[in-house]
């Protein structure tokens, strides 16, 4: 009996149905995908360290001190910073009086001048109860029934993925211990004529994200002290959490910048009110970070480690806040280190072809 072939339209059918059966089942495991990324980032990103101390040790001993000492260090860091944080947030707390007090006498008043909203006056002993009687006043039971609703939905997702959580360090572990076996796996892998250009690649786009990830780990430590140096030195009491949560949060371009400065402009009207001197002192501390940002930390310890124009990196921050949320914001400029070699691969290539050269035109021409 003669195989008859199989139809183009069902062979692309199939190949259709099948990979939308795998995007479905990938959808489904998501939560269980999650850990396994997460540790793999982990292990890419403690792999050098390892990698250096099983020169002279086993490495599964060698991955046992990174993890001790990575552990030892997040508890002294703790050890100094909770003492210091929660008597920030006492401060803070000290604070709700002047709030409540710059709210009634000019957030409300303006509101009561200039447009119909009614704001409730609120006092710093009764806070709780006219928060609880505005809210049964202008929102159904209904209302805050979802609310609760969600928040008990959250609450549960939560618990369900802490087991998850818990294995990401344990996960981790596997991923160190077997990298080398794993990165020889997947070479092998590789059809042998772009064996070898594959690996270049990889080589480069693991270059370009390790000094990224180095750089901007230490530039996030540096203009965080910056700014709490600064900070406090004007005599901001919450200056110490301002600045540390801009440096974090300058992983992603000008959101640091922008979080620090709304936040330690606020912290000011606060504690000293509408007095121009501070306000100037707090805006030049941000405008001095921003130099420092700019001029010194992002070229000495970046440079050209991405190899984009400050346009584009707005534009992949944009991109990846539009795709993935802030997700999307934190992965943006490593992802678009990768795509930046891969990008520069292809036009190298592309610049090889006859097509670019003009040789098909050419000769095409001169038949004619």
């Amino acid at each position: 009996m003669i195989n008859q072939p199989i139809d183009p339209f069902f062979r692309r059918l199939f190949i259709v149905v099948a990979i939308v059966i795998a995007v479905f089942l990938l959808y489904l495991m998501m939560p269980v995908i999650v850990p396994f990324v997460v540790a793999f980032v982990l292990a890419y990103l403690f792999n050098p360290l390892v990698k250096r101390l099983s020169k002279y040790i086993k490495r599964w001993i060698a991955i046992i001190i990174v993890y001790s000492t990575i552990t030892l260090g997040m508890v002294l860091l703790l050890w100094w910073l909770i003492p210091t944080l929660w008597h920030q947030l006492q401060a803070a707390w000290e604070y709700l009086p002047k709030v409540l007090n710059w709210y009634n006498q000019v957030v409300r008043e303006w509101f009561i001048n200039n447009s119909r909203i009614r704001l409730p006056e609120l006092e710093s002993k009764g806070f709780s109860d006219t928060l609880v009687g505005y809210m049964q006043t202008n929102y159904k039971f209904a209302d805050a029934s979802s609310m609760m609703s969600q928040i008990l939905a959250s609450s549960m997702n939560f618990i369900n993925n802490a087991g998850l959580i818990v294995l990401v360090p344990i996960l981790t572990f596997y991923f160190l211990f077997n990298w080398d076996q794993r990165l020889h796996t997947w070479k092998m892998a590789i059809p042998a004529p772009y064996c070898k250009k594959v690996v270049a690649i990889a080589r480069e786009c693991d270059q370009a994200l390790m000094a990224f990830i180095k750089g901007q780990l230490l530039v996030m430590v540096l203009l965080g002290v910056i700014y709490a140096v600064q900070l406090q030195l004007i005599g901001l009491e919450l200056g110490l959490i301002i600045g540390m949560v801009a440096g974090i949060a300058s992983f992603v371009p000008y959101l640091g910048f922008g979080i620090g400065f709304i936040a330690a402009i606020i912290a000011s009207l606060f504690q000293f009110g509408l007095d121009w001197n501070y306000l100037a002192l707090v805006v030049g501390a941000f405008l001095v970070g921003q130099a420092a940002e700019g001029y010194i930390l992002q070229p000495l310890l970046l440079g050209d480690k991405i190899g984009l124009s400050p346009l584009w990196v707005i534009f992949a921050v944009l991109a990846g806040a539009s795709l993935l949320g802030f997700v999307g914001m934190l992965i943006a400029l490593p992802v678009s280190a990768v795509l930046n070699v891969l990008f520069r691969h292809l036009y190298a290539y592309y610049q090889s072809t006859d097509f670019y050269k003009g040789r098909k035109q050419l000769a095409l021409f001169e038949e004619k």
